[in-house]
């Protein structure tokens, strides 16, 4: 039987919520696919960007106290947090491509070639 995201240390019913609306549905596959991928799956699924609640997540799949992060830590949390939320969020999606997002059906964007051209 899979265990609650909410069973995680820091993380309550809501956060479980929105795991579940983005297709992250126990504890196992949260710690599984990494807080990395889980914030970027709730940033695409609806979940506004907030560095707190990434943060916590961090700390938590690491099963530490969500205030323990602190210094060159959570400097290069909010350097990862940051490229997440500029890769995953875009507030100019259209109602269309916020749905493909929600079922997982949306192509991820390409990046760009760093090869020079002829």
């Amino acid at each position: 039987m899979p265990t609650p995201v909410s069973s995680i240390r820091n993380l309550g019913p809501a956060f479980e919520e929105a795991c579940a609306k983005a297709g992250i549905n126990s504890a196992e596959e949260l710690r599984d696919i990494g807080a990395e991928e889980a914030y970027a799956r709730l940033l695409r699924t609806g979940t506004r960007p907030h560095f707190i609640g990434f943060y916590v997540l961090v700390m938590g799949l690491q099963g530490r106290p969500w205030n323990d992060c602190k210094g060159k830590e959570k400097e290069a949390l909010r350097v990862r947090f940051d490229a997440i939320k500029a890769a995953a969020f875009d507030k100019n999606l259209s109602n269309f491509e916020r749905a493909m997002d929600e079922i997982g059906v949306r192509p991820p964007k390409k990046k760009a070639s760093s090869k020079a051209g002829p």
